[in-house]
């Protein structure tokens, strides 16, 4: 990376913090909804940009997808994306982990080059993890780590394919070894000390956010419209991710039920494209089903046009086995759009139960087409869904500055103890 400059803000004072920030094998500017691609990516690239207003310095070191592309961009004030060409390409968690070590020598090499000495260092994943860990060895800065999903949690659903015996050790060996660990939730606390052992007093709580900006009511006419929908359909919305702990598979079985009374549609926004093997596994569901008048796979859509698509529905259905948080309910709601969820994540706490939504009581498709039934087929005389206006105060306190605000807050309790908890 020789002759390629970094670019230092002059906002900076002496409050200020410069934060390494490690998101090695997802990149926050990746496209969404892809296999690496999702909620973290969405929370790394917006905490960051907040924290960079808050007059922090925050450089996001990740692997240079392809070797191409800029080296160096700038994603804000104070925030710099660092591609590196160690570990580009897809590959293996086993395969990544393997190039951890070359991935920290590109990245130490930098760091001298532009003689930047970090505060703190914030992995995220257990990739990024292992790379924090010889950061916090070489530099002796405290290491904070956001798991963002547990490899111990995904086994036991035992959904999809397995994770491998080194994730397990590493991630265990993580949380004994790192000053801190931010959980989005206190399901995920609770989680952390189930399946490792961690002390509660070691897991600090920091929600997930959501751009508030980008993320408004719409007219559900003129979005419908848009979209090539009419104003009489039902319309349900999924946003995510293509793979098994997703549980689409369970939404469109609900969706089966569901159509015997009621037109349904169910839009799918995600994925990889129709080539891939999880998708066409999925379309299959919908044919044998006999789903394909109610079904439409639109693939990915760029951020900044999802709120039509929220707008546009009835309700999102967040299906999963297993979310970190659900940063799409989040989502919808700013977009005062209702959710309908299986206890995962944040939802319980996100949700105002028969107010902006519902949190179904089972885990499995008859109890999520039974909550989904509740919000579409329940008269207006007695509904007490709030209007869409209404829906989105209730999460305004979510926005991604007040988000930032609280992780500054930790990272100033981290630094000023040493990193000690």
């Amino acid at each position: 990376m020789a002759g390629r400059k970094l670019k230092k803000d002059l906002s900076l004072t002496k409050n200020s913090l410069r934060i390494a920030m490690l998101s090695v094998h997802s990149s926050p500017i990746g496209k969404l909804g892809t296999r690496d691609t999702g909620g973290m990516s969405v929370y790394i690239r917006d905490v960051a940009r907040e924290l960079g207003q808050l007059g922090h310095a925050v450089d996001i070191y990740t692997a240079r997808p392809g070797g191409s592309g800029e080296a160096i961009m700038s994603l804000g004030q104070n925030v710099n994306l660092i591609q590196l060409t160690s570990g580009n390409g897809r590959h293996t968690s086993e395969a990544f982990y393997r190039q951890v070590p070359k991935f920290f020598q590109e990245l130490d090499a930098f760091r001298n080059q532009h003689a930047i000495d970090y505060d703190l260092i914030h992995s995220h994943y257990w990739l990024s993890g292992c790379l924090g860990k010889m950061a916090q060895e070489r530099w002796e800065r405290p290491h904070v780590i956001n798991f963002h999903t547990l490899a111990a949690v995904k086994n036991s659903i035992g959904i999809g394919k397995l994770e491998p015996a080194i994730r397990l050790t590493t991630e265990r060996q993580q949380v004994r070894e790192c000053h801190r660990i931010i959980s989005a939730t206190e399901r995920e606390r609770e989680q952390l000390n189930r399946f490792y052992d961690a002390a509660p007093e070691k897991v600090a709580i920091v929600p997930c956010g959501v751009n508030l900006k980008v993320f408004r009511p719409m007219g559900t006419a003129a979005a419908r419209h848009e979209l090539g929908y009419a104003c009489g359909d039902s319309i349900l919305l999924y946003v995510g991710r293509f793979e098994p702990l997703k549980g689409i598979d369970r939404l469109l079985e609900a969706t089966a039920v569901l159509k015997r009374r009621k037109n349904v549609q169910v839009i799918i926004v995600g994925g990889d494209g129709p080539r891939t093997a999880e998708e066409r596994r999925l379309r299959k569901v919908v044919r044998d089903l006999g789903l394909q008048n109610h079904v439409k796979f639109v693939g990915r859509v760029e951020q900044r046009h999802l709120p039509i698509y929220y707008s546009a529905a009835d309700a999102l259905v967040v299906p999963s086995h297993y979310e970190s948080f659900g940063l799409v309910a989040l989502e919808s709601l700013a977009c005062g759009t209702p959710v309908v969820a299986t206890p995962v994540g944040a939802v319980d706490n996100i949700l105002k139960e028969g107010c902006t939504g519902f949190v179904v009581k089972a885990d499995n498709s008859q109890s999520l087409a039974a909550g989904i039934g509740r919000l579409l087929f329940t008269p207006e005389t007695e509904k007490t869904l709030l209007g869409r206006d209404e829906i989105r105060e209730t999460i305004r306190h979510y926005g991604w500055s007040a988000i930032a605000a609280t992780l500054s807050e930790e990272y100033t309790r981290i630094c000023n103890s040493g990193g000690m908890t």
